[in-house]
């Protein structure tokens, strides 16, 4: 199978999905209006609440919710055959991701910027929203203690990457000023902060910064967590136009450089994908396609994640409601586009079948590497780019996206604490500072827990990929309910909703098998507080579209 075959397909299926089923998603389901005041600037603050050019804030959305996740998954399903995760990414981008993407940010804007789990208190009930908001804190706990980790990881395994994954956030700074202040136009600025990312990419290799391995009674690894939660505190306690907005605006023009050079390199190249469409003959211990496939591969073709930063940040700065199309759908299919890259490094990046099945010996491997050395081979071999110099952009590009989605996610997880101040009437706990320590301090408690590396965050990280995709379901269904109130179509949410469901639980189901066998206790005890408590979610959203279906009927 042609590489570039695979690549026209998948951009042009995303594509068309842009530009017809999200106008129609737009105009006869979400029906957008410019009419509307938005959040933004209903309660504009400065801080949290900014009116936002609609390009700026697809950046800030786009880069928060990709991460590392959309290289991760799919570099890992493809274990299953490309094939597979192909499909999975390009149809779940098109009619899953973009519609709950869009879907969260229309949800939230309609009611003054409430995050996805407040916001089913007022749309379902107290109780839904009690267990939802437990439900999402344990999620961002996850992303947060695992993403440091990640980042960690990279700066330890790449020291070249040092430079310009911490210039970036010199730059950002330095971006913010001249869009907020307007002291130059946004094009002329864009094209200044991308040439100073990528001259500290090609600086990287030539200043590397190397951690020592310990540093006094701690790994060198941990002392990079702890300085990732330390700026990660001060970052979420900002202004958004100061770091995060241009932060995340640069790292999605990055994005799309990193992958035009990338796509590029393959359309010269036009590399043979080594690997099978269909692998039968997957590893010892590989556990079957169906249900995992569909929650390996979150970020990238659906991702509950997504609904926390669509209803947390994105929809404080969404400047016309018109912008929700572009923002949240097309966002989807930014990542999307970055899951297509991901497959097609880990795919296609490997001289031989014999290679890649080398670097896929067991499930789970592959990941960032498969995407780093794959990709760095096809770019060198395509373009001439050394091998060197490309491994250090694709990890940067790595890097950069673990650390917005962190910036991100502590955020958000600062709003959760504030939030469960509003709920219950805690003036102490609605403070910023205050919720960003409990947010930090909850992390740090979680990856440090369990020793001195700071990588207690992985003993959960099993359950990230069912926690996430549950969520996807749960937010849709929220979206769903609110359909159904104004009398809109509901079926374009319902059929993801329903298969979203079905899967998760199956896997959930699946992992508590293993867990068992493997006499995982706490991570089987956990698995079964969060199927207990999406359950109960699940059953008072169905609760509440049936009784909203039945007052509709009566009422005719």
């Amino acid at each position: 199978m042609s590489a570039v075959l695979l690549l026209v397909v998948g951009l042009g299926a995303m594509g068309l999905g842009y530009l017809v089923y999200s106008k129609f998603i737009a105009e006869k389901v979400f029906r957008l209006t410019a009419d509307f005041q938005t959040p933004a600037h209903e309660f504009e603050d400065g801080v949290d609440f900014v009116p936002t050019n609609r390009y700026v804030l697809w950046g800030h959305h786009f880069t928060s919710v990709a991460g590392a996740a959309p290289i991760v998954g799919p570099a890992i399903a493809v274990i299953w055959g490309w094939l597979p995760a192909f499909l999975w990414v390009v149809l779940g981008t098109i009619f899953f991701a973009g519609i709950h993407d869009a879907g969260a940010v229309w949800a939230s804007v309609r009611n003054r910027a409430r995050s996805v789990g407040a916001l089913t208190g007022e749309v379902v009930g107290a109780r839904a929203r009690s267990i939802f908001m437990i439900v999402i804190f344990l999620l961002l706990l996850m992303v947060n203690a695992v993403f440091a980790v990640v980042i960690a990881g990279l700066m330890m395994d790449f020291p070249s990457a040092v430079v310009p994954v911490w210039g970036a956030i010199v730059v950002a700074l330095i971006i913010g000023q001249l869009i907020y202040r307007r002291i130059i136009g946004l094009g002329l600025v864009s094209l200044l902060g991308v040439l100073a990312l990528y001259a500290l990419i090609g600086i990287g290799p030539s200043v590397p910064v190397q951690m020592p391995a310990e540093v006094g009674f701690m790994p060198g690894n941990a002392i990079w967590i702890l300085i990732l939660f330390g700026y990660a505190a001060i970052a979420s306690l900002l202004p958004v136009w100061m770091l995060l907005q241009p932060r995340d605006y640069i790292n999605g023009l990055q994005l799309f450089i990193g992958l035009i050079i990338l796509y590029g390199a393959i359309a010269v190249l036009n590399p043979e994908i080594v690997a099978p469409g269909i692998n039968s003959n997957v590893p010892a211990g590989t556990p079957s396609l169906f249900p995992l496939l569909f929650v390996t591969i979150a970020c990238g073709a659906i991702s509950g994640f997504h609904g926390l930063v669509a209803s947390g940040t994105t929809s404080k700065q969404l400047n016309s409601e018109k912008d929700v199309r572009f923002v949240g759908y097309f966002g989807a299919v930014g990542e999307g586009m970055l899951a297509l890259g991901a497959i097609l490094a880990a795919t296609a990046g490997f001289a031989s079948l014999g290679d890649w099945q080398a670097m896929y010996d067991a499930f789970g491997q592959g990941g960032v590497n498969a995407f780093v050395e794959g990709g760095a081979f096809i770019i060198h071999n395509g373009i001439g780019i050394p091998e060197a110099t490309a491994a250090t952009l694709l990890t940067v590009m790595a890097a950069l996206f673990a650390g917005t989605t962190m910036d991100t996610g502590l955020r958000l997880q600062r709003y959760i604490f504030q939030e469960w101040g509003e709920i219950y009437d805690l003036a102490w706990m609605k403070k910023p500072a205050v919720a960003t320590l409990l947010a930090v301090g909850s992390c740090l408690i979680l990856a440090f827990g369990a020793g001195a590396d700071g990588s207690g965050g992985l003993i959960i990280w099993p359950l990230f990929g069912t926690t996430n995709q549950l969520l996807a379901g749960l937010t849709l269904l929220v979206v769903s309910v609110m359909l159904v109130r104004k009398g809109r179509p509901v079926g374009y949410t319902l059929v993801p909703l329903v298969f979203l469901v079905i899967v998760t639980v199956l896997a959930l189901l699946a992992q508590l098998r293993s867990f068992y066998e493997a006499g995982n206790y706490f991570l089987l005890g956990l698995d079964i507080v969060v199927l207990i408590a999406s359950v109960l979610v699940a059953m008072e959203c169905a609760a509440a579209l049936k009784r909203l279906r039945g007052e509709a009927q009566a009422a005719k």
